[in-house]
């Protein structure tokens, strides 16, 4: 990260700041669209499961959205990072998370056609596989920053008394 190398430490540290709100905003997206694909996926397997088992009652998935919607522990070793999950600064994450649904609305899938909720879960679960992409980028600037500030400070180039004296 060459570029990086070139910035200031003030703009190192705003680039930083800018990544990891932006990364956060995008982290509330990606739960939104997750959400929603656990939604729709619990649907389809309800259809599935009560054409096999016994007449479709619609309002079941309600009754289990507690469990579609509770996070399991992921077998996934991850960074400890720390991202703040809040309503983003901009609206257009929510907007964009009801346009990827199309016609398909939540409060209403039994009014739809099986083959409609597996466009919106195709929709939804391709534009989540883009989000993390980007969040990953994020992350790896915001990184690429706390290394380069962290180096700086450890080499000599930037002194905490400066930091304490603005």
């Amino acid at each position: 990260m060459a570029e990086i190398e070139g910035l200031g430490l003030d703009e190192l540290r705003i680039l930083r700041r800018d990544a990891l709100e932006q990364e956060a905003d995008l982290s509330y997206l990606r739960r939104l669209l997750q959400g929603r694909v656990d939604i729709l996926r619990a649907e389809l397997d309800r259809r599935t499961l009560d054409r096999r088992l016994r007449p479709v009652h619609p309002d079941t998935l309600l009754h289990q959205l507690p469990q579609i919607l509770a996070d399991s522990p992921s077998n996934v070793r991850q960074s400890a990072r720390h991202v703040t999950l809040g309503t983003p600064r901009g609206e257009q994450y929510q907007a964009q998370a009801d346009a990827l649904m199309g016609d398909v609305q939540l409060a209403d899938l039994a009014a739809h056609a099986s083959a409609e909720l597996l466009a919106a879960l195709d929709r939804l679960t391709a534009h989540e596989r883009e989000v993390s992409g980007r969040r990953q980028s994020l992350q790896r600037t915001a990184d690429g920053c706390s290394a380069e500030i962290t180096r700086r400070y450890r080499e000599g180039e930037a002194r905490v008394e400066d930091l304490l004296a603005d």
